[in-house]
């Protein structure tokens, strides 16, 4: 019993560490302790205790993480795959994704992401290619279709 407790205690430290880093999921927590050699018992023991102490919360983490890739310039779908890979799309995450998607948030973050880019896409002197080009870039950001066709017709980048 002394050896499970010691272990235990040595999950939670290596927890709260990498947890005072940055937030983490409770899946990549998982993933993080168990790739350290912790056995699977200890890491649901050591997730759960830092669930009941607060130290992780999905939802939460959720939220910012879906606020940090909005701030980066991230169209939805791109949004959705990130938070997936994460283990972080849940209700909450699909929620903020209906209010962000075609919204005029996602509009603006589109602009603002084309603006960034507009001298290098001017450089093109082929207006088909650098239409192309516009789409193809916006669209790896995670953009709707719809809403790059908009921008395009808004910026005719002539």
């Amino acid at each position: 019993m002394k050896e499970a407790d010691r272990t235990l205690k040595s999950g939670m430290d290596t927890a709260v560490r990498l947890l005072a880093r940055r937030n983490h999921a409770a899946d990549e927590l998982r993933k993080k302790l168990r790739q350290r050699g912790f056995s699977a018992d200890i890491t649901v023991n050591v997730i759960r205790e830092c669930e009941r102490l607060h130290y992780i919360d999905d939802e939460e983490t959720a939220r910012l993480y879906f606020r940090e890739l909005q701030r980066k310039g991230c169209g939805p779908m791109r949004i959705r795959r990130d938070m997936k890979q994460k283990g972080l799309w849940n209700s909450s995450a699909e929620l903020l994704m209906r209010e962000y998607a075609e919204s005029p948030a996602e509009k603006q973050n589109a602009q603002e992401v084309f603006e960034k880019k507009k001298a290098a896409f001017l450089r093109e002197k082929d207006r088909g290619k650098r239409k192309e080009k516009i789409f193809r870039f916006l669209y790896a950001r995670g953009f709707s279709k719809k809403i790059i066709s908009e921008l395009i017709r808004k910026n005719p980048c002539e």
